[in-house]
């Protein structure tokens, strides 16, 4: 919810490591700061987040659909 950069702006162009923190505290700061960026996925209606599986699974599902539709 608090990322610095957006679900669709985000570049999955290249070899990214996606890092995805827990559902109770999210990221460790150490490993934030490590980090070029924060992804924010998009949320509509009353939900605000979630799950880490869910959340990982938008990742994948968005950085997989943007390179198969380069080739």
């Amino acid at each position: 919810a608090d990322g610095t950069v957006g679900l669709y702006e985000a570049a999955f162009d290249r070899p990214t490591p996606i890092v995805i923190g827990s559902e109770g505290q999210g990221l460790s700061r150490l490993t934030r700061d490590k980090c070029d960026y924060i992804v924010s996925i998009p949320m509509r209606g009353r939900v605000n987040s979630l799950n880490a599986s869910n959340a990982a699974a938008v990742l994948l599902f968005e950085a997989v659909r943007r390179r198969t539709q380069a080739d």
